[in-house]
């Protein structure tokens, strides 16, 4: 019997990790690639649609794995303290392993800005939330300047080690296909996922050591090759916060979607030259498309996602309209987060309960009057 121990143990040969790294991990990774069979069909297109619910990590989502690496190598380094700047998901993955680590979290987040799910866990891990007048932006230039002055570990994903952990979606997606899929949707926040996403890929098909265009031959990962191809990459941003088709940054950003509500991304570069490099592109999807996107996906295919995730269904729904994705593709939308990190957002858009008499007669007239015909 071989026990999964998380995705580090798995993907050791390809991470940059030594045989007495202490290893802080929750068992994260290895998450369900989940044939979405409802949504091709009902828009009418002849293809492949596969969900990676990065939702059903420990922590409920791809944060996890980036910080299993982020919080395993500041341990290594001997720090007492990590800290980073977060609309939600990161804080609770941060306190979350901060707490397995046994070393303390400091958190900054926009006051009034972050979904209760999200908060929650921050303060139940027990790290140090601090709210600041500002938005992440802020949040992250302040994480900045403090690590200059204070003993604490920026864990946000300009930590390389973040980066890491999270290219081993790409290496799960290729496991579960057998090779990499034509094209890969996915939210772009921070952009640090859509960054790992193509070093994953392309450390896949790499074996040269000597000339790798990502690295240089200096990583020494590219032992096997595991894929054949490399996919198209596809980053959407909400209209609101979209810094990255606006060409630049957004001082105000505004959008449903907390988890990339952002408007200055610390990879916004790195974003660039995947998705030059994949021959992909950017789109933009507007509240009111994220939000149907979200409930059209929970009730055709039984998938709870939070906002942020559902932009990569939006996003590819409408792409599809447009033609710009071929008939037969396969086609891999990540879906970042689980949707009850934000339940008001849901329960706000959801038909709202019924309340009856406690009698027979009354359960079977809302029975009768919701049975779909036969």
């Amino acid at each position: 019997m071989h026990p999964y121990n998380g995705l580090i143990e798995k993907y050791r040969e390809r991470l940059p990790v030594a045989d007495d790294t202490p290893v802080v991990s929750l068992n994260e990774g290895a998450t369900p690639l989940i044939e979405l069979r409802n949504l091709p069909r009902l828009a009418g297109k002849n293809v492949r649609i596969f969900g990676k619910f990065e939702g059903l990590n420990p922590t409920g989502s791809f944060k996890d794995r980036g910080m299993t690496m982020a919080v395993s190598k500041a341990l290594e380094a001997g720090a007492r303290a990590i800290i980073c700047a977060s609309t939600g998901n990161t804080s609770a993955a941060a306190a979350a392993y901060a707490a397995r680590a046994g070393i303390a979290c400091f958190v900054l987040i926009p006051e009034g800005k972050i979904a209760l799910g999200k908060l929650s866990q921050a303060m139940m891990h027990g790290s140090v939330v601090i709210q600041i007048r500002g938005n992440f932006d802020d949040g992250m230039r302040l994480v900045q300047e403090v690590a200059k002055t204070m003993p604490v570990n920026i864990v946000n994903s300009i930590n390389p080690y973040r980066i890491q952990g999270q290219k081993t979606i790409a290496f799960e997606v290729i496991e579960a296909l057998g090779d990499a899929p034509d094209y890969h949707a996915l939210p772009v926040g921070n952009a640090g996922n859509i960054t790992a996403h193509w070093i994953g890929y392309s450390e896949a098909v790499c074996t040269d050591t000597r000339a790798c265009a990502l690295c240089q031959g200096r990583c020494g990962y590219h032992k096997t090759k595991l894929a054949t191809r490399r996919p198209v990459m596809l980053g959407y941003q909400a209209s609101g916060a979209a810094p990255i088709l606006r060409g630049r940054p957004v001082e105000n950003p505004e959008t449903v979607a907390t988890a990339i509500r952002i408007g200055n991304p610390v990879s916004w570069q790195q974003a660039l030259a995947a998705q030059q490099e994949s021959g992909g592109w950017f789109g933009e999807c507007t509240d009111g498309e994220i939000l149907r996107a979200q409930k059209m996906l929970a009730q055709t295919e039984g998938i709870f996602c939070e906002p942020a995730s559902a932009i990569s269904i939006a996003g590819l729904l409408k792409d599809l309209e447009l033609g710009k994705i071929g008939e037969g593709s396969t086609i891999v939308c990540t879906l970042t987060g689980h949707g009850l990190k934000d339940p008001d957002t849901a329960i706000a858009q959801s038909v709202k309960p019924l309340t009856v008499e406690a009698e027979l007669d009354a359960i079977e007239d809302v029975i009768r009057g919701h049975l779909p015909p036969s």
